[in-house]
């Protein structure tokens, strides 16, 4: 089995300010019988052993394709100078024992990226666990986050919020390059969606947007999609 610190995946995106906010992002298989055990190790580590400006999330992905079959994401974010700090520390004994543990628990890595967090619209003071994620390939860029910053300003999201990065590393053969992510309060916003309780006049008006938006973004493809849950937070 591979050791914790190399054998995690997917992406994930946390506290957003008005620096440039990198983040590196672990996934990992756990068996349903051990999750307790690998969040109260995690949970345990993290409350006490911090890095100053880095946010540590752990999340289970809850709904998700046949193909993606990682159970849970532990990701890493903050600005360029604090995570870069925290991989050039050491970790020490505490770190070793803390990945030991867990190599006992978690039945194998899926993977690992890296990436930055582009824009992010609606509440960001808010707390929203709930998360649908998309995984894309973006051909334009320019056009892709132009199109995605005029639809969100637009069309300015309420009770929720809106999130938008690229991928740097860890890119399958799908050629993912750029991520959304959708925050919502409950299941019972996240399952009723973007348009949920808009009158029939305020549902044209977005679908006109979004439509001028797909016509202005570029040859955009998507990769991968599904929503997961935060577990906690440090």
């Amino acid at each position: 089995m591979k050791k914790f610190i190399t054998s995690l995946l997917l992406f994930t995106v946390l506290t957003i300010s008005a620096q440039e906010i990198y983040w590196t992002n672990y996934s990992f298989i756990v068996e349903p019988e051990n999750e307790a055990m690998v969040f109260k190790l995690i949970d345990d580590y993290f409350k006490t052993h911090k890095t100053e400006g880095v946010t540590v999330t752990l999340y289970s992905n809850h709904f998700h394709d046949a193909d993606n079959t990682q159970t849970h994401v532990i990701g890493f974010s903050g600005s360029l100078d604090a995570l870069g700090g925290m991989y050039a520390a050491d970790g020490g004994d505490a770190w070793a024992l803390l990945g030991a543990r867990l190599d006992h628990h978690i039945k194998d890595g899926a993977g690992a990226r890296m990436g930055t967090v582009k824009k992010s619209f609606g509440d960001t003071e808010g707390d929203y666990p709930i998360q649908r994620y998309y995984i894309l390939d973006v051909e334009d860029t320019a056009a892709f986050e132009a199109s995605m910053t005029k639809f969100n300003t637009d069309h300015k999201p309420v009770g929720r919020t809106v999130t938008m990065g690229n991928i740097t590393s860890g890119v399958s053969p799908e050629g993912e390059n750029h991520w959304a992510l959708v925050g919502f309060k409950d299941f019972k916003a996240a399952i009723g969606g973007a348009t949920a309780g808009l009158t029939a006049e305020q549902r044209a008006a977005r679908d006109a947007g979004w439509k001028t938006f797909m016509e202005n973004s570029g040859d955009v493809r998507m990769v991968r999609s599904g929503l997961r849950v935060r577990l906690g937070q440090w």
